[in-house]
Order: structure tokens, then sequence, then C-alpha cells
């Protein structure tokens, strides 16, 4: 069955004129404004269609859907025709199948070449219906069109004209679904033409390869260059393991291996993905680079030896056992992984406190958004997105998005985003970036990097200046006494005050203060640009503070909407990686917590909370820490001031890495461990919305890799805590029994037809509970919500002579985190494989530096190389790069410096400088020019060849 890519849905209104009519002798009440074909589908009445996508694309061209409607003397196009009061419809009789049958074959008369077999092994509607209706063979064949006019230089999508009936679904899913208006109807005399931009200048085009263009069009004419053979497949629904928005796809898998991955209709994603959902999803998973059997360093040769799994888990456990025994419980620590299950990160967290006997569990949440735990826990009573993604991008009138650059780090949220805009919301962005959202934004505040309290703060001070706080909200809903306290203290940010501190107009912060008090609805949306400095959680408080001082909390369309970025980061702190709590938030430091889990758990649990991920590695240093267990986490690659991570690592009397490619951290390790992908695992992820959904088995792990919660088990045991062997689902079970918030989540239940499709959003308190889709409706978590009396600090480290720009780090489309899953896929690399830093151009003048120049960027931390992009992006005295690159890793420059609170580094602020590369020293031996994209492959192939392990592993060698 083909998956339907949906737009906007019809929304049911309370006030909404119900009409009656009939459709083939059944009478029925429908809302005025649905169409024929829709109100045919309430009764179940199947209406055959060719170009018509529901929210997408209703033009009527193909004249496929025609019916009768009494008194109307031409047949009707159902798919928009609206239904009227008393109508009386017939869709089924000898006339409309003829009017049909000819509308068929006069596509086919026109466009031979469509009806032959899709290219990707996927479904050709017309096809399917020229079958159904006896169309075999066109009238009349016009000239076939040449094979040089397809366009297949794209790395992953193809156009075939002779396929293409030009029905504009790929139109107008690109400009409405996705949002890019990257494919155009053309004219060519008399003719109308697809402009499909995969040709041979691709690059300069305006597609971002989501693909959703592919998985619209009815025939193939646009579809994936790789798919299934006509053969036997199977489709696995499962969650998308990337950024955390939670797009539901179905893996196709075709003799044991997944051929491609298609968009499914998620609550989250609506049938939408992105290029890494569509195309990176899964390469990764079957990559000849994975880990298949346990690895055992020699520490005096450095090498890597295959081993048993009784032999790398018997030593595992002697020497965490042993490290214990000597130093006390505190002197280990483990790490979850916040791109695995939850299943998984609860067994984890469990092993450390159980086991290893001490509360050093963290996840990487710990480096992008525990300052959104914190902050909300703090002022509102829970750190998690208030609304859904469909709440904020549907029923919005101003959208506030501070520090967040969805359509890149979550594009298909940045889809929405645009369709919402395109249906007139509006939009004010507060980034020191021109991120491309700004081209639709009513207003840029393009701040100074690090000024989000001040921000914040000017904000407020004009609300309430201006009479436009909600006080009855701010009177019932929240502490007044704290309220005052706040009022004082906004007193002197003015907007000339805020202005200068942030590099703004003081008029545009006004304006944007106007907007978004006196919206009906308007979310706040805010991502790493708000978290990742040394005061990130006041930057998230004072935006708590913003919506509450207005009252859009607790209602549909508002709301403080922290997007999560990995997979299951939203779930990493669910499930309890985190040193202060235990699963669902319950706090280590509360006595009645601790008696409930040490029950529950059959042991006596450590009663003061351990140490936060970012301390551990001065830990380290300092020999405080001695063994660590990380599992499927990277941080030579993700944490900043890589030397440092280095020394902390190197430091260690043991490591244990669980992973699933030998990374840089890996390739450090005394054990190394091969465990599954998402793809291989049964479990679930939590999105950044809250919502619990299925991740599901499509392929088997390779070689001798185990399920990662069987290796947490087999080493609880050997350690001398008796964990039973448990399914994800019996793990599950048991996260229910121990966590309110999920009282009512179990697989039976996400898998049953009441869920199945929607997942569940926490807290669901109970087995009838629905979930719950908009937090603090009627009173905040906590009771009354309390505000942030914070006021703005500087950065730790500023520009000066030495270092005269200021550096961000962030995402961008087409890569995650480290790399490890989207660098096994070529097209991705093709499309963007190397480093780059933006740079402004009165910057790169300055310097002497060129557009697409190789040069070098320092800090007080180390230097590096990248390519650099010289544009307006960024303003004069910043510069911007992505962490993605092994070749150009901006984390060797960031700084360390971390939030009194939360404990979060602070990667969004550095100072650097920026160099030309000496002449003599830009060329290789052979005299060629070194290019930036030379020396990431270089660099890259080097570094593969290092770690590939069966260059490395020798059968013999030492246990240590």
């Amino acid at each position: 069955m083909r998956r339907v890519l949906t737009g906007t849905s019809l929304r049911q209104k309370e006030d909404v004129c119900m009409l009656n009519l009939t459709i083939d002798g059944h009478a029925l009440q429908a809302p005025e404004g649905m169409s024929i074909l829709q109100a045919a589908g309430l009764l179940g009445i199947k209406i055959p269609t060719l170009c018509y996508l529901e929210g997408v694309n209703d033009i009527g061209s193909c004249r496929v859907c025609v019916v009768e409607a009494e008194g109307a003397d031409k047949l009707l196009t159902a798919c928009n025709t609206k239904i009227r009061e008393g109508m009386n419809v017939t869709t089924v009789n000898e006339r409309i199948r003829n009017a049909r049958k000819t509308a068929l074959e006069l596509i086919v008369s026109a466009h031979p070449g469509a009806l032959s077999d899709h290219p990707a092994g996927g479904v050709n509607e017309l096809q399917a219906l020229s079958r159904e209706y006896g169309v075999s063979s066109p009238c009349a064949v016009p000239e076939e069109k040449s094979a040089e006019d397809r366009l297949a230089d794209h790395p992953f999508l193809q156009y075939l004209p002779e396929m293409c009936i030009h029905c504009q679904r790929c139109v107008s899913t690109c400009a409405k679904v996705s949002g890019r208006n990257a494919i155009t109807l053309d004219q060519a005399g008399r003719l109308n033409v697809i402009g499909a931009p995969f040709g041979a200048d691709w690059k300069e085009s305006l597609c971002e390869s989501c693909g959703n263009c592919a998985e619209a069009c009815p025939t193939g004419a646009i579809s994936r260059k790789k798919g299934p053979a006509a053969g036997n497949v199977k489709r696995v629904r499962t969650t998308c393991p990337h950024c955390a928005t939670g797009c539901q796809i179905d893996m196709v898998v075709e003799n044991g291996r997944i051929v491609c991955a298609e968009g499914a209709d998620g609550p989250s994603n609506g049938g939408r993905l992105c290029v890494k959902g569509r195309f990176g999803s899964y390469n990764f998973v079957q990559s000849p680079e994975r880990l298949t059997d346990p690895l055992i360093k020699d520490r005096a040769t450095g090498e890597f030896r295959k081993a048993s799994w009784d032999e790398a888990l018997d030593l595992v456990a002697s020497k965490f056992t042993a490290i214990k025994e000597k130093y006390g419980p505190d002197s280990l620590a483990g790490f979850a992984c916040a791109r695995s299950a939850n299943e998984d990160i609860y067994m984890l967290q469990k092993m450390v406190r159980t086991a290893f006997g001490t509360n050093n569990t963290d996840n990487c949440a710990r480096v992008c958004h525990a300052p959104t735990v914190a902050g909300l826990a703090t002022t509102l009573g829970s750190g998690a997105m208030t609304n859904t993604i469909a709440d904020i991008t549907q029923d919005s009138d101003v959208i506030l998005i501070v520090g967040s650059n969805p359509e890149e780090a979550h594009p298909v949220i940045g889809m929405q985003l645009r369709a919402a805009i395109r249906r007139g919301a509006r939009l004010i962005v507060a980034d020191p970036r021109d991120i491309g959202l700004v081209q639709n934004a009513d207003i840029h505040l393009k701040m100074r990097p690090g000024t989000n309290v001040a921000l914040s703060n000017g904000l407020i001070h004009v609300i309430i200046e201006e009479g436009l706080t909600d006080d009855e909200f701010i009177r019932t809903r929240t502490e007044t006494d704290k309220y005052e306290q706040l009022k004082q203290m906004v007193e002197k940010y003015t907007p000339e005050y805020v202005g200068k501190i942030c590099h703004l107009d003081p008029d545009d912060i006004r304006a944007a203060a106007r907007m978004y008090a006196k919206a009906r609805t308007a979310p706040i949306i805010y991502c790493l640009g708000v978290t990742e400095h040394s005061t990130g959680t006041e930057g998230v408080m004072s935006l708590s503070n913003l919506a509450m001082v207005t009252g859009k909390l607790g209602r549909p369309g508002c709301g403080v909407n922290p997007i999560r970025g990995q997979n299951n980061v939203q779930g990493a702190c669910d499930m309890g990686a985190m040193p202060t709590d235990y699963p669902g938030y319950q706090k280590v430091h509360l006595p009645e917590m601790r008696e409930k889990f040490e029950k529950a758990w059959g042991v006596k649990l450590p009663a003061e909370p351990g140490l936060k991920a970012t301390d551990c590695f001065p830990a380290m240093v300092e020999k405080k820490i001695r063994g660590l267990f990380i599992f499927g986490e990277d941080p030579m690659r993700t944490d900043p001031d890589t030397h440092h991570v280095k020394r902390a690592l190197e430091s260690l009397d043991f490591l244990v890495v669980d992973e699933l490619f030998m990374t840089e951290t890996a390739s450090m390790a005394d054990v190394v461990l091969p465990g599954r992908a998402y793809a291989e695992k049964e479990g679930t992820f939590s999105n950044t919305e809250r919502r619990v959904q299925r991740i599901r088995t499509a392929v088997e792990g390779p070689g001798n890799s185990r399920p990662d919660t069987d290796i947490f088990t087999d080493i609880m045991n050997r350690m001398g805590y008796p964990q039973p062997y448990l399914t994800a689902a019996e793990i599950m079970d048991e996260i229910a029994s121990v966590t309110p918030s999920f009282a009512g989540i179990s697989h039976a239940r996400l898998d049953s037809e009441e869920v199945a499709g929607r997942g569940l959003q926490w807290p669901c308190t109970g087995p009838d509970h629905p979930g719950t889709r908009i937090m603090h409706v009627g009173k905040f978590s906590r009771g009354l919500g309390t505000y942030s009396i914070a006021e703005y600090k500087p950065a730790q480290e500023l520009p000066d002579d030495e270092y005269p720009l200021l550096m961000m780090t962030g995402r961008m489309l087409y890569h995650y985190n480290a790399m490890a899953m989207t660098d096994k896929t070529p097209g991705l690399m093709e499309i963007s494989g190397h480093s780059y830093i933006e740079l402004n151009n009165a910057d790169a003048e300055k310097a002497g530096i060129r557009d697409g120049e190789r040069i070098r960027v320092i800090s007080r931390r180390g230097m590096i190389t990248s390519e650099a992009h010289v544009s307006e992006k960024t303003s004069a005295g910043e510069c911007w790069m992505p962490f993605h690159f092994l070749d150009g890793n901006a984390n060797w420059l960031t700084n360390a410096a971390l939030d009194t609170i939360s404990r979060a580094p602070e990667y969004k602020v550095c100072a650097v400088r920026i160099e030309k590369i000496p002449e003599e020293e830009a060329y290789n031996a052979q005299g060629e020019y070194i290019t930036q994209a030379m020396v990431a492959e270089e660099r890259g192939r080097i570094y593969q060849e290092q770690l590939r392990i069966p260059a490395r592993c020798a059968e013999g060698g030492s246990e240590n």
C-alpha cells in the first residue's frame, strides 16, 4: 500500500457547520468545507485518484476521481468539489467507469512510458489503475523521449521524464510538504515540463535531498536510485535514529538486508522524512566497518585482538570489581547512549547503581540539554517540552525561535515551520546567524552569542512596561512574590541597555516583545543556542519567565518547547541516566525515593548524587575515577577541549566501550564490546515531545554482536548482582513499575490498535491513561510556577587582541553528531564531506582570506584547519563551524567552561583567530594544491586504516 504524505489536516471545530448528504445511498453528516472524496472516506467508500494527495495536491487534472451528483450535468472531480447540503452523490456506475477509463487512456496515450514498472521497486499507481480499468496500450504512441533527458546526477534521486504524467504531485509536495519549491512546473512551448533538480547542477539547486517528492510520485518518474528488486520484501515500522523529531519510517527489507527507508504517517512527521532519515538511516547498520567480536587491547603493543564473550566479560567484571574493592564504588562511572533504546539506557544506569554501586552515571544531555532539564524542572516542575510538534506548527499565530536552526538540526520540524509560515503564522528568530528561516521572519534579532538572558530580560521589561502581561495568570498560576522580584530585576533591562549588550536595534526588541505578547497563541522554540552556554540553565529559565508573564503555558499553540538533539536524549534523561535522578526524575538524595528503588532492585543504593559527566573528566585526571564504561558515546569527538578529554581517558586504569564502530574513543579502550544497532533490536525511543514510540527488529546483528541489555546483564551477574535476563518488553514493564510517569506504557499497549501509530506521551500514569499532549494544563507540575531572578553574565571566554573572533558551533543538515552513522552513506559524504568555517566578509578581507581557501583556526586549546566559507551569515567579529567532521573537529578548539548549575559546557562561545596557510605549506609533494576536500579524504582514509579491525587484530596477545 502506498504511504501518502499528509499536509494540513482538516480541523474539526466545535462551531463547524454540519451538512447532510447521501453517497451511494448512504446518508451521512459531514463538516462544511469537506470534499466529496473526504466525505466518501468517512463511509469507507474508496474513490480512485491519481493526481490527488490529501492536503497537498487537489488540482483535479487527472479526472480519475470523477463522480455523479444529482442535478449536475457534468461529472464532478471528487477531490476538489466541496460537499453541499442535500447533495446526492453516486461514485460507481457505467458512465463513471467509462469516464475514468477514458481519462486513463488519454494519460497513457500522452505518456506511454509511464506504464513501465516502478524503477525503484515501488508501486506504479497509473499501472495499477490501468490494469483495473482495462487500459493496456496507448491509443497513439508519440515520439519516445530520449534517455539523455533523464536527470540522474544526484546521488540519491533521479527523474525519468518518459514516466512523468505531469500530475504535479512532486511540485506541490516540494512546495507544501518540504517547503523548498525546488521542483517547478515550467513551460516548453505549449507543453508542461517538470523542472526536477537532479541534473548536473543539482548542488546549486534549492533541493535538500529529502526524497519526499519520490514518495509522492505516482509512477516513479521521480524515484530513489536504489530500492528493492522485484521479489519478496517486508516492511518494518520503526523510529528514525537521528534527531529527536521521532519520525516514523518503514524499513524495507529484502533477503535479510535493508534496501531502503520509506516515510510513514507518524504523529510528528506526517509521512515526511529528511535526507538523513530516508537515505542515512540504514547503511551504517549493515556497514562492513561494524564491530563483530569482543576486542581486548594488549597495552604493551596497543593492538587489539579478538576474544570470546566469556573472556572479555570476565575481564571487564574482574577489573571493575578490583577497582571498586580497592578504591571504592565512586571510582567507577558509566555513561549511557542517548541514541539507544530506553530499555538499554535503563539497564545501563541500573548496572552502574547496583553492580558498580555508584550514582556516577550520565548521558550526552550533559553537553546539550541538561540546562533544559534543570531549568524547566525548577520553574515549571518538569524539564521537558510542554507542547507537541503539531501544536507549535499548526496552532500558532506567532512563533518565537531562539537559538535553534530546525531546518538543519531537526529538518522535518523545519518543514512544518515553513508550512506554518506559508499559512500565515508570524515568525521571530533570535539567532546570531542568518539561518534559513530568517528569509521568512518578520523580525530577526541577530544577537551577540551568549546574550540570551539579557534578551529575555529586555523582552520582559517591554511587556511589563507596556502592560502586556497576563495578570490573571500571574496571580493564579505563579509565585507572585517572585514575580515582584522579577519586575524589580528587569527594570534596568531597557531596550537601549539590552541593545548594547546584544548588538540589537532597541526598536526591534520592542517590536518582538509586542508581537509575542499580543499573540493569541505563541510557542517559544529553542535548542542548543540557548543551552550550550555557561549560563545555559539561566537562559532556559529566562524563557520560562517570558512565557509565564504572558500566560502562554498550559494551552495549545503555546508553551516552552526545547527541541531535543539526538533521537533519544529525552529518553536517556527519562530513564535515569543522570547522577542526580532515578528513572522518571525521582531524586537520588530523597530517602523515600532511594528506599523505593532499593526495594525494587533488592540492593542497598548510594545516598549521594554522583558526578556529572563533565565533572568526571577532571576526576579521571585526578585519579578519583579509575574505571569507566562508555555505552555508544564518543567524547573524543563530541566533548569540548578534546586535549583535555584525551588526557582524562588516558588517565584511567581501565576503559570499556560498548559500540557499533571503532570510534576514536573506542580505539583508546582496553576492551571493546560489539553491541546492536537500533534496527537489530526491540525497544522504544522518546522523542522531543515526550512521545514514546517503538523501534523494531528489521535485521539480525552482524557476527558475534549481542543485544546491549544482555551485555549489561552479564556484567551485573559477574559483579555479584543477580540480574535475570529480560526481553525489551519485560524491561519496559519494570520501568513502568518504578516510574509513575511511565506507569501506563508497555510494548503491548504501544503495539495495540488503540495506540499503534501515535505512541504515548508521558506522563501516562495508568493502563487507561491516554498520555499527556500538553503539560501544565490548569496547574504546573510543581504547583505554582516560579521565576528565575537571573542577571545577564557574559560568556566565560570573550575575544581579545590575540583571539579576536567569537566562534560558535552547531549542526548542519547532512550529518549527525560525530558522523559515526552518516559517514557510512556515500551520498551524504558527496553532498557534504568536509569541514568548513563561516566567516564574515569583513573578517575574511582583513585576514586576506578568500572564499573556499584552506585556513588555520586556532584557540587557546588547539589548532585545526578548515575551509573558509565567506559571507554575511555571521556578523563581523563572529564565526561558526559545524562540529561533525573529523578533518576539522571544532571540539579541539571549544571551551570546557561549565554552567554552574547543570555543568553543561559552553560550546557556543569561544575565542579564536584565523590565519592563512603559507603558500609553501599548501602544496603536497607532487606540487598539487591541497584542498580541504583532499585533506578530508586523506585523513579519513588514514583514520579508517588505523582503526580497521581486521588489520589490527591478531588471535594472540595479552589480556591487558
